[in-house]
């Protein structure tokens, strides 16, 4: 007879003990281990030490700062057995049940499920009712901004004259949506954002509790991306715990959050700096190959280029947030080839690309669109020095004797633009033709006729609107009026238009051989005395005509193609 086979079952495992997840598990304890909070936890522990406890805090800050944590901590510091104390032991009964979050006396209270009347009713009749075993009554109400507004005026009252034995904890991440009556009832705590050396410190202290490995770089990688909340970098970790049980890697962590690594950032930053936009085109194709998202490759770009804005100005490597220490060299030489002008447009380009991704189903179209537009950047530095040189002229010209120079100042160079840049072409309806006739000094007999030889050199619409005038006067030096009978106002405004003034400008200076301004009045009727060709306030499109002539807004109207269409005077 055979043998028989072993019938009996290999053991079982024994079942694991339910998962804590890693922000629950490394919360912290004590004032003592509070990150970033320094300021909150000394305030707290000199007034229990003080013995001027308020019957009500008001916890503010962005999300996972740690405020609903500090609200425990400062219930156990109340009423721990052996306190009140700064220090609360962590090993009493009551200590251990409030770290849990199900202790009798400290009530957690979700302001967002728990927002109506009703609720605060039945609190306000509560808390009338003495505590079971421990020295206070804590509530504490998380997200308290969501109230109703009939909920916290039946609140009032009770906050205002608790008794004695009541001790209320607000947190909020809306501090602004909670009333002033509340407000001020309270005494406030604003909770700041965690720095990214601070988490990543901590996060160290956490992988290695956990018997896991990491790379520096890793750990920097989810400090920054975390932006100030420790929650948020907790969780992160957890998610790269199960991801790499073993070491995680900075390219572990790019590959989980789909954001590029360093090294091709930079690139990508290179070509922009080199206004190369076929190599930057590459390295984001290179990019989405490896699985980066053009919505978080944008925001990284974002992010660094304020790093290089933070360079441009002069601050020191310490204020760096989005790029780690090691690239502050690079940063900063990225900054000095690009210039501030140029970092603040790139910057205005790829936030304009952000809102428009999150209405959009072309992502790469647009961060494409964004990279060539940012590669195509002129040197708005030069434009911006050229910009001072003409002020500084300005200033000098009228404290000699009131003189507006319109070139810069002595010694001053105009910047000569990389590329070649075509002066603006006329419009179509209208056509400088040439004539062999000699220049004209514009005198009072010789007006007219150099407003006719003017006519002569151009052609189309406004010339023939232009024709309907009924005089010419010389207004003063180099200056001329030309006259239209009330019945030709239309003809008069269409000639008035600042594109069209600076053509009659341009056609009567090849005329008279010199600058000469011209403007276009009403004549009155039945032989009245015409407009006064004496000063007045000048009108909206008049103000823009002579804005439009500053040799500034020229230079701007050559790079960029535009016109000034608006003034907004200083108030």
């Amino acid at each position: 007879m055979a043998d028989s086979q072993p019938t009996t079952e290999p053991p079982r495992p024994a079942t694991p003990h339910p998962y804590v997840v890693v922000a629950r598990r490394y919360r912290p304890q004590s004032f003592g281990e509070l990150i970033g909070q320094e300021h909150v936890a000394q305030a707290l522990s000199n007034a229990i030490s003080s013995h001027r406890v308020g019957h009500a805090y008001l916890f503010t800050g962005a999300r996972g700062v740690g405020k609903t944590s500090c609200a425990r901590i400062l219930a156990k510091a109340l009423d721990c057995v052996e306190g009140p104390t700064a220090a609360p032991c962590n090993r009493c009964d009551i200590c251990q049940s409030i770290s849990l979050g199900d202790d009798v006396d400290v009530l957690e209270i979700d302001g967002a499920s728990n927002r109506g009347i009703d609720e605060i009713r039945q609190l306000r009749q509560n808390v009338n009712v003495r505590p079971s075993r421990a020295r206070f009554k804590i509530y504490i109400i998380d997200e308290v901004h969501m109230l109703t507004r009939e909920a916290f005026n039946a609140l009032l009252k009770t906050l205002e004259e608790p008794p004695e034995h009541v001790k209320f904890i607000f947190c909020t991440t809306e501090p602004t949506k909670i009333p002033i009556t509340i407000l001020s009832r309270c005494q406030r705590f604003d909770f700041a954002g965690i720095s990214a050396r601070s988490i990543a410190a901590r996060l160290g202290q956490i992988v290695r509790a956990e018997g896991v490995e990491a790379e520096p770089g890793a750990l920097e990688v989810i400090a920054r991306r975390a932006t100030g909340s420790m929650r948020d970098s907790q969780s992160l970790l957890e998610q790269l715990l199960a991801f790499a049980s073993e070491r995680i890697t900075a390219a572990d962590v790019h590959g989980m959050l789909g954001t590029a690594g360093d090294q091709r950032l930079t690139s990508l930053v290179k070509h922009l700096v080199d206004r190369n936009p076929a190599g930057a085109l590459g390295e984001l194709d290179a990019a989405a190959h490896e699985g980066v998202e053009p919505t978080q490759l944008i925001e990284q770009l974002f992010g660094y280029f304020r790093d290089c804005m933070v360079t441009a100005v002069g601050c020191p490597a310490e204020l760096l947030l989005y790029v780690p220490p090691a690239a502050a060299g690079e940063v900063a030489e990225a900054g000095r080839r690009l210039g501030l002008q140029s970092i603040l447009a790139a910057m205005q380009i790829l936030d304009q690309t952000l809102s428009r991704m999150r209405l959009s189903t072309q992502a790469r179209v647009l961060a494409e669109l964004a990279v060539v537009r940012i590669s195509q950047l002129e040197e708005l530095d030069e434009l911006a020095s050229w910009m001072a040189a003409l002020g500084a002229g300005q200033a000098g010209g009228k404290a000699a004797g009131g003189a507006r120079p319109t070139t810069p100042a002595q010694g001053a160079t105009p910047p000569v633009a990389k590329k070649n840049i075509e002066p603006a072409a006329p419009p179509q309806d209208v056509k400088l033709t040439p004539t062999a006739a000699p220049p004209l000094v514009l005198a009072a007999e010789t007006a007219a006729d150099a407003w006719g030889r003017a006519l002569e050199r151009m052609s189309g619409m406004v010339v023939e609107q232009a024709k309907q005038f009924s005089r010419v006067e010389l207004a003063g030096p180099n200056r001329l009026a030309v006259f239209f009978s009330p019945k030709y106002t239309l003809a008069r405004s269409a000639c008035q238009r600042p594109d069209q003034v600076l053509r009659f400008e341009q056609a009567l200076a090849e005329v008279t051989g010199g600058p000469v301004r011209v403007e276009f009045l009403l004549a009155a009727e039945d032989g009245a005395a015409a407009e006064a060709v004496a000063p007045r306030p000048p009108l909206p499109h008049q103000r823009l005509l002579e804005v439009s002539r500053h040799p500034m807004l020229q230079r701007a109207a050559e790079l960029f193609g535009a016109q000034p269409v608006n003034i907004e005077e200083p108030g």
